[in-house]
């Protein structure tokens, strides 16, 4: 698969800064292998799927730890040392798979 970037060098905005006009991005072609389908086809909903259930998890997570804190505060018992952590946003799994 081969990629193509426009990037800044720092010869070209050191070139741009002396000339005082604007810095012209270059073009980049990266060549990398790839191995994982779910990152070469675009239809694969197999990262999509494992989001999904990574979300429902950390919801369900969060829905334990504030029943949690609901319990402790009903008993008036000191709630201070409480931390909820908050979920983590579906896009994680894309990153993590």
């Amino acid at each position: 698969m081969t990629i193509v970037d426009l990037r800044y060098s720092a010869a070209c905005l050191r070139e741009a800064e002396r000339a005082g006009h604007r810095a012209r991005p270059a073009l980049v072609r990266r060549r990398v292998d790839v191995y994982s389908w779910a990152r070469a086809d675009r239809r694969d909903r197999s990262v999509a799927e494992w989001a999904k259930v990574e979300e429902r998890r950390a919801r369900q997570r969060l829905r334990l730890r504030l029943e949690a804190i609901r319990q402790r505060a009903n008993a008036t018992e000191a709630v201070d040392d409480l931390e909820v952590r908050p979920a983590r946003h579906r896009r994680n799994a894309i990153w993590l798979y």
